[in-house]
């Protein structure tokens, strides 16, 4: 017989200025048993107010807003009272997706689509992808946000195991807290970067566009949404589009593909990994940084199988450890690094210098 106690629902508080979407996420939440409704507000202020008293689990947090807009809200509540928010955002707009993207890198865990109705089953799955969200999001653990800034690198004396790799391909891949992760890794790599970068970012297909364009204008490197074909070259980043898997070509181009989704997922970090390692073998360099679930262990450990150098990051900085951890648990890391000093390490990998010898792996 179970004696498990029944686990209570999660508190949600909702923000929108929009009585429609108001009154929608309202009964998208009250009819979901693993959420309680808290409060639905129309205002930034309004839920700086209410936070502290309420105490929510989660938060829906609208971006444009009248007054004080979600952005700015993000960045007050994660340093003041940090509480998990999912960003839920309008699809269309250049600004509304740089505003959604700045807000992810302020804090908030995750952007989804706004839902326009319940009618059609579309909608009705946008919906619940909504409530599941908020669901998992309220679970994480969160510090009062602040960023990541440069640290020195370690001691000269501590870097004491030589490395002979010669990377031809830089491949990363993250999940939630990935776009954050991403600008601080990419952004520390010089816009003449001697490599060709390709990455997988789980997010909803209406952001993906939207999100590279984001990151083109926070790191030194151009950054496009990868199409069928395109070729792979040195200092430019592709991303796998939404809904597609993205791999790498013998020919030094990307493919595409619509195959079943791997650990969920589509694209997949392990579906992108696995082709690094078949195509480059021991030239491939692969890093897997923050997320949940377990997507890019399998596609990491064969880069690190085939002689490649691989990468997860490290605890101290994930947003969510479950990837990269899942990474280190089944030997798939050759390291495992702060997110600040990944860019830093890849560039000492191709000066050919050293790594530390307290933080590798063994095997």
């Amino acid at each position: 017989m179970s004696t498990l106690t029944p686990q209570p629902p999660r508190r949600v508080l909702i923000v929108e200025d929009s009585a429609v979407l108001r009154h929608l996420l309202m009964r998208v939440v009250a009819s979901d048993p693993r959420l309680e409704l808290l409060q639905a507000v129309e205002t930034a202020e309004e839920a700086l107010r209410l936070v502290p008293h309420l105490r929510p689990d989660v938060i829906s947090m609208d971006i444009c807003l009248p007054g004080m807009d979600g952005l700015e809200a993000t960045r007050q509540i994660m340093a003041h009272f940090p509480t998990p928010i999912v960003i839920v955002s309008d699809t269309v707009g250049n600004e509304a997706t740089k505003v959604s993207m700045n807000a992810l890198r302020s804090g908030a865990l995750a952007v989804v689509e706004k839902p326009q109705g319940l009618s059609s089953g579309g909608t009705g799955a946008t919906a619940q992808g909504i409530a599941t969200q908020l669901y998992i999001m309220s679970q994480v653990p969160v510090i009062r946000r602040r960023m990541v800034q440069a640290e020195p690198s370690p001691r000269p004396d501590v870097w004491t195991r030589p490395l002979d790799i010669h990377p031809r391909i830089l491949a990363l891949a993250a999940s939630t807290g990935g776009p954050t992760a991403f600008a601080r890794v990419l952004g520390d790599l010089p816009a003449d970067f001697a490599l060709p970068v390709v990455l997988v970012q789980h997010m909803g297909e209406p952001f993906m566009e939207g999100f590279a364009q984001w990151l083109d204008q926070q790191v030194p490197m151009p950054v496009m949404l990868a199409r069928h074909g395109t070729p792979l070259a040195r200092g430019r980043v592709l991303v796998a589009p939404g809904n597609r898997h993205m791999t790498v070509g013998t020919r030094g181009e990307v493919v595409l593909h619509d195959e079943a989704q791997v650990q969920g997922q589509r694209p997949s970090a392990d579906v992108l990994f696995s082709s690094v390692a078949r195509v480059f073998g021991a030239d491939g360099l692969g890093v897997l940084l923050t997320g949940m679930g377990e997507d890019g262990v399998e596609g990491l450990g064969r880069i690190r199988a085939r002689g490649g150098y691989t990468i997860a990051e490290d605890r101290s900085t994930s947003v969510i450890h479950g990837m990269p951890g899942a990474a280190e648990q089944a030997g798939a890391a050759c390291i495992s690094l702060p997110v600040h000093e990944i860019g830093p390490h890849i560039l000492r990998l191709l000066a050919g210098g050293q790594t530390p010898a307290d933080r590798l792996q063994e095997g």
